[in-house]
Parts: C-alpha cells; structure tokens; sequence
C-alpha cells in the first residue's frame, strides 16, 4: 500500500510513497502529511475471526492489511514490545465502570500514558528501517506531556538514532518532565523551551520543513524525522486499539456482532480520535466518535461550527496539560478524507496565514456525520474524579473530560466507550486535590504517597523510582534557540 499526501504534490517529491518512507521522511508536499491512498478491505468476518487473538495476533493481522513494506521478523520482533506491559496478551484492558459505559485503560505500558501503546512498536520499526539502510536519523518529538516519555523510552540506546525531545517549561506535570531529564540513553537530547505546546510543535514542524536545517544535518550524515502523530507510523498504531475496543466488549458479551458503539476520546492533537476514524472506516461498528475537549475547546469549535479560529485565543493552562493544544495537527487528515488535497491545501494555508478556516456548509455536514464534541473545565473534571471514586474507580483529569461527552452527546442507547490515555500517577496533586475537596497544592510525590495510602491505589516502580533518579537534562532555552542547541547536541 502506498501513501500520498494531503496537500498535494509539489513535483519535487514522489507521487506516492512507501509506508517505510512515510514514517522516515514525514514532511510532504506544502507542509503536508502523508495518508493512505486507500484503507484496507478486510473480510467480512475480521472481527469475529479475531475473538481469540491476543492483542499482538490483532496489530499483526491489522499491519498485513496495510501491506506495509516491512519484513515480518520486523513486525514480530515490534509487537513483542507489549510483553513491557502490565498484562502482554490485553496490554489495554476494557473495565465496566457503568451499564453502558466502559473504559479503555491505555495507562499499562512502560510510561503510563497511551502513547506506549503506539510508540513502543514504532520505534523499533524506525530504528529496525535505519540500521538496514546503515542510515542516521534525529527523531524529533515535541510534547505536551506524554510523547516525550513515550519517545525517549522506545529509542533509548537504539543503533543509528538520535533523538530530541522539545516541551514546554512549567507545561507538563512534575511526573511527565521527570520522566523525560531523567532519561539517560546518550542518544537522548531533552530540551526546555520558554513558551507552550504549540511553540514546542510549530518549531518541530518548520525544522522538518527547513531544507536549510537538514542540509545542516546531512553535513553529519544524518537524516531528519519525527516521533510525533504527524508521522503516520504513529497512526496506524492508534487504528489497532479501536478494534480491540469493540472485540472486548463482544467478549464480555456485553454487545452482539454489528452493534454500534460510541468512543469517547479526550483530544488534543487528533491522533488518537482519527485511529478511531479510520478504525470505522476499516469496518469496526462506531456510531459516532466524540471529542472531549478542555478548556481550549478549539476542537469543539471546529466540530460544532466548521470554523477554526484561533485569532482571538490564548492556550490556557488546565489541569489536563496534554489537551491544552489550539492547533491540532491531525485534523488535517480528516479534512482530507472529506474534502480531497486542494481543499485541504486552501483550507490549512488559510489557518497558517490568517489564524481561521471556514469549511462551507456542506463540508460540515460531513464532519458532523463522524464526530460531536463537547469541552468542559477543571471544576466539571474535579467533580467526576471524586464522582467516579466512589464508584470505585480512580481516573486522570483526561479521563475525566470525556464523561462530559458521556452525559451529554448520546443520541442513541448504545455502549460508550471511553479512552483513558494515562494513569493518575501522572497527575497526582489534581487527583488528590479532586479527591479531598479543596485546592491545596502536594507536590507529586507527597500526593502519589497519600493517595496510595488513603485509597489503596498501586504505584507503578517505574513511577516510585523517579524521585530518587538523577536529573540528567537540564537545558531550558528561548524558542529561536532550539535549532542551535540540537546541531550542538548531534556535534558533541
């Protein structure tokens, strides 16, 4: 299967291109992505032939569909990465929480955050690509919280790779920046930088797009790439999970083949809600995928209205730091499914120029046929923390914001599925702040103790190590500084 790209082409690159050379060399035409040129028709009875697989047996079956160009050694060998979670045969457990609603625990990988589930068999199909090639690649990744983690994780040590990792200084939790300066893989660059997520994502992508950039690298024999959902390595990852939500629930006989389904997802970068979209397109029974959003509710918008207008906003600091994102890189995927590359090509150059786009009528029709969105605030998310625990179950501010979409969005009785994308042990003090009423501020480790004790709730060892671990990247700059920090970083 090749892939193509959402912009168009500009002549200069290949009409289509290799899953391999996608997730190698993600930047495509106009500042693009690249997509599928089509997705895969499984067979009719895909779902129920896999009611007895394992979750490596499913992504197996899924990657072939895709017929990507990578050996099947390659693949395995990728795939034996969820062995590093808590339970290698369901590496994201589906709990009941309610009659009809369900949460998808994506918090059970090395990291605690979802993006385990998709970078850890990533990155050993990057590394595995360039060591083939006997090529050298700088990943990039920018973070609001949880790539970073995820990334620096996956490609600690790896032959014929170089890794930076951008975040926001003051922007993620104690136990996420932790999680990234404490790494100590020598092919590891953490860097700080004075601003937010969209600084840390913006800088990313104009280095991947700055020939001048790579020319610098390529100096050193080194090529560019990155870690983060603009790369669709990531995606076709995140497009697994989705099936696995609806052949949990089958398994639970909680749901007969061909019932449709909802699936919550709090969003900030739209990768984890379009691995649903595809997901539905591919044939998993979804009624509708709806969108959670914080505060910066500028996906809300989008969904609501059609228009994206980002002229008049400032990204709020919230409690659920890893959504605290106004421009989304993946929505420019599903605009593409709906609207073709010209459209796309007008429709995102007009959101880099003018901070607005405004899809017609009925391309907004469309839209509204897949997704519904709602947002919600710190205090809604407090509440439905402490809600839940007395329903016995213990969940992060993210989670938190999808019971909104739970309450309010459903237009039919169906199952609901909700995706919690990390483990509360990333967010201790809002946790126990919610838990306990009031807003007194404990640092991470006084509150993952308390909580523990008070509530019996199990602390990870990678989680308690932490603490104790030594602070390795201390690097925090202006954001017209990153390029000269990781050119000095490669030359070392």
């Amino acid at each position: 299967m090749n892939f193509i790209e959402t912009r168009g082409n500009d002549n200069n690159r290949a009409q289509e291109v290799t899953f391999s050379e996608a997730i190698l060399n993600p930047s495509a035409s106009f500042g693009g992505l690249y997509v599928p040129k089509d997705l895969p028709e499984l067979e009719d009875n895909f779902i129920l032939n896999h009611l007895n697989s394992s979750y490596k047996e499913l992504a197996y079956d899924i990657l072939k569909a895709f017929e990507i160009d990578i050996d099947e050694d390659e693949i395995n060998k990728a795939l034996d990465l969820y062995d590093k979670f808590d339970d290698p045969t369901n590496p994201c457990p589906v709990v009941k929480v309610k009659d009809d609603l369900f949460v998808h625990e994506q918090y059970h990988g090395p990291t605690r955050a979802f993006k385990d589930m998709a970078l850890q068999p990533f990155g050993s199909i990057l590394s595995s690509i360039a060591k083939k090639k006997n090529e050298k690649y700088l990943i990039l990744a920018a973070t609001s919280g949880d790539t970073g983690p995820a990334a620096l994780n996956t490609f600690k040590n790896k032959e014929n790779i170089q890794v930076v990792c951008l975040y926001p200084d003051g922007g993620t939790s104690d136990v996420q920046r932790l999680q990234m300066v404490c790494e100590d893989g020598e092919n590891l660059k953490v860097i700080g930088i004075k601003g937010n997520f969209d600084d840390a994502q913006t800088a990313l992508k104009n280095l991947l797009a700055s020939e001048s950039f790579k020319k610098e690298l390529e100096n050193d024999g080194i090529k560019l790439s990155a870690a983060n959902s603009v790369n669709f390595g990531r995606i076709i990852f995140q497009i697994i999970y989705h099936f696995w939500s609806y052949i949990q629930l089958l398994k639970q006989e909680e749901i007969k083949n061909g019932e449709k389904i909802y699936l919550v997802v709090p969003s900030g970068n739209f990768g984890n809600v379009l691995g649903g979209f595809y997901a539905q397109q591919m044939g998993v029974p979804v009624e509708k995928l709806l969108v959670a959003s914080n505060e910066n509710d500028i996906l809300t918008q989008w969904i609501n209205t059609g228009i994206y207008d980002i002229r008049d906003k400032e990204l709020k600091l919230t409690k659920s730091p890893a959504m605290d994102i106004l421009k989304s890189s993946n929505i420019e995927r599903v605009i593409f499914s709906i609207c073709g590359a010209q459209r796309t090509k007008q429709l995102m150059e007009d959101l880099n120029n003018n901070k607005i786009f405004k899809m017609n009528e009925e391309e907004t029709e469309k839209l509204q046929k897949y997704f519904s969105a709602i947002n919600s605030d710190d205090k809604y998310g407090a509440q439905i923390i402490k809600e839940f625990l007395d329903l016995k179950y213990l969940m992060d501010p993210h989670t938190a914001t999808c019971i909104k979409a739970y309450q309010n969005l459903k237009e039919k009785d169906l199952k609901v599925v909700i995706y919690s994308t990390a483990e509360w042990t990333k967010f201790s003090p809002t946790v126990l702040q919610a838990l306990h009423e009031n807003s007194i501020s404990h640092p991470d480790k006084e509150a993952l103790d308390i909580i523990s004790k008070e509530y019996n709730a199990k602390l990870p060892e990678s989680i308690k190590g932490l603490f104790s671990s030594e602070i390795r990247h201390k690097v925090i700059v202006e954001k017209e500084n990153i390029e000269e920090e990781i050119v000095k970083f490669i030359r070392d």
